[in-house]
This record gives structure tokens, sequence and C-alpha cells, in this order.
């Protein structure tokens, strides 16, 4: 994801990177190319004439441009649950840690509170690494003991298994009677939704939106790009490029960016960025902690963060 301050309105027109133009270049230069040979052919270098009237292109763009809205409505839906959902992560670790400072009768001692908070803090990381299909090991294996990484990185479901960890401390410290029954209906409410979270974020990254849905759109905004310079080359003559590829782009654009947020795990420029996320949940953490603060780029430092 890119993360950048707020662009000067003619800066904004220059951005590249964060926009969907590169990977659309290929596609405008083959409209661009249309759109040539459908002057050519309006110009009778050839010996046929392909003249469309403009009509059904209104009509069609209208129908299209609804469709896509849809998709976007749709896409942007999904990325903005999974945003709420690691907001929601944030919210449940620290009001565990929170919990594990002020809940049990008595201060624990450090080495619970160490293992406590190595486990939680783990655990954003371990969730990050299974949306995305990546090996966790380095990061596992700099927040977790040897023996719990062992028995962690055995498990198919890792956040879970961090989870159901956190659970068995609880218990530990309920029967040593360090914590009484209402501290553990506490604890076990986080744990529920600390659930919820990884539940709907796995349901987000396992649910993609109705394939045919997707091909039917793809399909009609590239047949009406292609066609649309027929449509337009009696109008505005060898001008027929310019405006083709202007409209191109615009539907073009509107279908990879919905395509980019339908997937809002990935590692795409406009996709969540769930490392800095990580990141920051685990700071806060150790911010409670009382631990020294973890390095967070930000906005301010004008960097473009792809996570």
């Amino acid at each position: 994801m890119i993360i950048r301050p707020h662009l000067h309105w003619f800066r904004m027109l220059l951005a590249w990177r964060g926009s969907v133009l590169p990977q659309l270049l290929p596609r405008l230069f083959l409209i661009v190319g249309i759109s040539i040979a459908a002057v050519a052919i309006h110009d009778h270098l050839f010996n046929i004439t392909v003249n469309l009237s403009t009509t059904p292109f209104s009509l069609i763009g209208i129908a299209l441009a609804v469709f896509l809205g849809f998709r976007n409505n749709a896409s942007y839906d999904r990325w903005w649950e999974a945003r709420k959902l690691w907001g929601q992560l944030l919210n449940d670790t620290r009001s565990m840690t929170r919990q594990l400072l002020t809940l049990p009768r008595e201060p624990l001692a450090s080495d619970e509170v160490q293992q406590f908070a190595h486990v939680l803090s783990a655990l954003p990381h371990a969730l990050r690494h299974q949306l995305r299909k990546t090996a966790p090991d380095e990061d596992l294996a700099a927040r977790l003991p040897a023996p719990l990484l062992e028995r962690v990185m055995a498990s198919r479901y890792r956040p879970t298994t961090l989870m159901l960890v956190l659970g068995e401390w609880v218990q530990r410290q309920a029967r040593a009677g360090a914590i009484d029954p209402m501290a553990v209906l506490a604890f076990d409410r986080n744990l529920n939704s600390l659930s919820d979270v990884i539940g709907g974020c796995e349901r987000i990254g396992s649910t993609p939106l109705p394939f045919a849905y997707s091909v039917m759109i793809h399909r009609t905004v590239y047949f009406f790009c292609a066609a649309l310079p027929f449509g337009l080359v009696e109008s505005v003559g060898i001008f027929t490029p310019i405006f083709s590829v202007f409209v191109a782009y615009a539907f073009m654009a509107h279908e990879a960016i919905a395509s980019q947020l339908e997937d809002p795990f990935g590692t795409d420029e406009n996709d969540l960025a769930l490392t800095m996320m990580s990141v920051y949940i685990e700071d806060a953490m150790r911010d409670l902690l009382g631990e020294p603060a973890l390095a967070i780029p930000g906005p301010e430092e004008e960097q473009f963060l792809v996570n």
C-alpha cells in the first residue's frame, strides 16, 4: 500500500507510483493502434470503410459504468471490511495487554508477562503470512522461544494455534490463583474477538467475487474500448486516438483498481499495508509494557510503503 502526504492538485496529475497507469500502458497503446487503424480506414486508405454510430456506445457506456460501479463498490467493501478487522485486531491486542498488566491479583513475574506478550505480538505477523501465503519463519523466530516456535510451525493454522497458547496461559494463571474468574471471562471475550478477526480475514481471503461476474465486466470493457474508435472517428476525426485512450483509461483503470481491492491482503500498491500494521500493533503493545518503540515510517517522511 502507498502511504504518502496529500499531494498538490498538479502533482496528483503527474503521480505515477500507486496509480494503475503503469500496468495499463500496453493496453492503452493497443487502443492507440486500433484508433490509428480506424482513422486510416475512415480516410479511405484501404478499400473498406467502417463507420459506427455513437448511439450504441452511449447506451453500452452507461450500462458499463453502472456495472463497474457495482464492481468497485463490492471490491471496496471487501477492502474496508479487511481494514476494520485489522483495526479490531489492534484494539483487542491493546485490551489484552492492559488486562495482562491490571487484572492479576498481584503483579505477575516478568517472565510470565513476557511469555504472554511475545505470543500476542507474534499473532498479527502469523496472520499476515497466512493471508499472503508466505513463510512466517523469520518473523515468528524473532518473537517465540524455540519449543513454542516448533509447535506453531507444525500447525496448519498458526494464528489459531497462538490463540490456543494464549488460552492455555490464562488457564494456568487461573489454576495458580493469579487471576479470578471474572478476569478469565475478560480474557476469554477478547480471545473470542480475536477469533472473529481471524475468521473474518479468512472469509475475505478465501471467497473472491464470483468469476462469471468479473469476466463478464472484463470482456465488455475491452470490447467496448476496442470498438469505440470506430464510433468516434466520424465525429472527431484525427483526434480519435486521444478521446479513445482517455475513455479507455477511465474504464480500464476502474476495472484494474477493483481487481486490486478485491484481494486486500495482497502485495499490490493499493492493498492493505499489513507489514506496517503488524509492526504498529506490536509497537502499541510495547508502549503499554514500557518497552522501547519500534521504528515505524510514516507519511510525513514522504516514503512509499508497499507492504
